[in-house]
Order: structure tokens, then C-alpha cells, then sequence
């Protein structure tokens, strides 16, 4: 039994021996050799280098402005301030034994009331180019106007204020001016022509219904002249010397005031 086994193992070993022989041998690979024309490349990166920029500054301008001014100033007139006059109030005293006072400076207007003589009156306005002045009481507020030569003034008229004709005047709401106004001259003497003016029943003032307002050339001065009329004309004196131009209005009356004026185209004079 044991040499049973060893031959066994002997036998076995052998076989095992020739298999190892008779297997084919491991094969060699083969050797490539590229043929004699296929390019060799060789991988030589080539650096093109970035163009190099070199700033050449442009000039700086420096700008100095010269100036040269010649002022020459030549004035065409001197200025002159006109001194501001400097008013005052007077006071005077009646020299009549009644004096009338009215709406307006001159006879004509209508009539607000009376003074009576020795009445002191403080003077506070005139017209700048005739006889009336402004008066009221002494601490009042009732003004009229009355013709200076009936007063004894305490001072210089001159130094009062000139003021507006119509400062007291009152004026009618009810009618309007009046109509048909024209004038027409002959030498020195202008007549002036209106329409009449129609008044309800009880609105007649039974005073002077109509009043040009001239401001006429009289010895050679632009003077204020109303005229009262109880007709639709009226004639006025304005000659002539006078450098300033002659003008005129003319308005009518009711009892409540006065219409509101027509200024005039007034006639100047030919030698003017």
C-alpha cells in the first residue's frame, strides 16, 4: 500500500513535467521602428510677446488770459436830486362878514357852508395855480374851499401844499358825463358846447349845473379858471404867450355831486 502510493506521486510528478514542456512559449511583442518619412513632432511652444506701448504725453498748454480794459466813461448828464419841499399848515382869519365855502375852488361849485368873520381856520392845501385854499376848523375834519382874499393868512400861502382840485368834491353815482362836448375858437375866446343833461324829477342841486375846468395861458401864465354856465356853453378867455398848451373838462351838477368829467379838445391858440 505504501509503495502503491510513492509510485503514484512519482507518476503524477511526471506528467505535470511534460505538460510544463509541451506548452507554447510566452510571446515576445514586437518591436515598433516607425518608418523613415513619419515626422517627429517635438512640442516647442514658440512666445510671441505683447507689443510694448510706450506713452508719449501730448504738451500741456497752459493758458494765461491778458486782460486789457480801458474804461472810458463819458457822462451824458449830471444827476441831479431835487430837493423835496417841505409843507407846513397856516392858519388865517375871516375878514368878511360871511364867507361861503364850496365843494370845489372857485364860485361856481356847489355850496357846503358859511363862515363867519373873525372865524380862525387852519389853511391845509391850495390850488397851485389860482385864488382858493383848502380850510376846515382848528382840529377838524370838515374841509372847504374858499377865495383867499376873504382871509387874513399868518404866513407864506406859497409854503402849503398844492392839492387836487376835486379832494372834496362829491360825485354823482346816477348820471354819467355828459355828451356832445366840443369847442371852437375865435382869437383869445374858446366857446365850449355839450348836450344838456336830463335829471329825474327832485335831482336839480338849484345851484350852477354845469363848471368847465380851464387851465387857460392869462399875461403870459397857464391859470386855473372855472366857469359855471346855466346854458350848454360857456365861453372862455385863453390867449396867447404861454409856452405850456392850454386845457380844459367839463362835468355837470345834481344835488347829490357831480357827473364825472369830458375832458375837451381844446383849440390852441394860433400865435402859440
Amino acid at each position: 500500500m505504501r509503495g502503491f502510493s510513492f509510485k503514484y506521486l512519482l507518476v503524477l510528478t511526471l506528467i505535470l513535467l511534460g505538460l510544463a514542456a509541451c506548452a507554447p512559449a510566452t510571446p515576445t511583442p514586437p518591436t515598433f521602428t516607425p518608418p523613415a518619412d513619419t515626422p517627429t513632432y517635438t512640442n516647442t511652444a514658440t512666445h510671441t510677446p505683447s507689443p510694448t506701448f510706450t506713452f508719449t504725453p501730448s504738451p500741456t498748454f497752459t493758458f494765461t488770459p491778458t486782460f486789457t480794459h480801458t474804461a472810458t466813461f463819458t457822462p451824458t448828464a449830471t444827476a441831479t436830486e431835487t430837493p423835496v419841499p417841505t409843507y407846513v399848515e397856516l392858519r388865517g382869519k375871516v375878514t368878511i362878514e360871511r364867507m361861503v365855502c364850496h365843494f370845489g375852488p372857485g364860485a361856481p361849485y356847489l355850496y357846503k357852508y358859511s363862515v363867519f368873520q373873525d372865524t380862525v381856520l387852519e389853511i391845509i392845501g391850495r390850488m397851485e395855480r389860482g385864488s382858493y385854499i383848502l380850510v376846515q376848523a382848528v382840529g377838524g375834519n370838515n374841509p372847504c374851499w374858499v377865495n383867499s382874499e376873504y382871509m387874513e393868512i399868518r404866513g407864506d400861502i406859497n409854503t402849503v401844499k398844492p392839492v387836487d382840485p376835486h379832494v372834496v368834491l362829491a360825485w354823482s353815482p346816477y348820471y354819467d358825463a355828459l355828451t356832445g362836448v366840443s369847442a371852437e375858437r375865435e382869437g383869445d375866446i374858446v366857446t365850449v358846447f355839450w348836450n344838456p343833461l336830463i335829471l329825474r324829477a327832485g335831482d336839480d342841486s338849484e345851484q350852477t349845473p354845469y363848471i368847465v375846468e380851464a387851465w387857460v395861458c392869462i399875461d403870459g401864465e397857464i391859470t386855473f379858471t372855472p366857469i359855471g354856465s346855466y346854458s350848454t356853453a360857456a365861453e372862455v378867455r385863453d390867449e396867447a404867450g404861454c409856452v405850456e398848451d392850454s386845457y380844459a373838462r367839463v362835468f355837470a351838477a345834481e344835488k347829490h355831486g357831480y357827473t364825472q368829467w369830458r375832458v375837451i379838445d381844446w383849440p390852441q391858440h394860433p400865435e402859440n
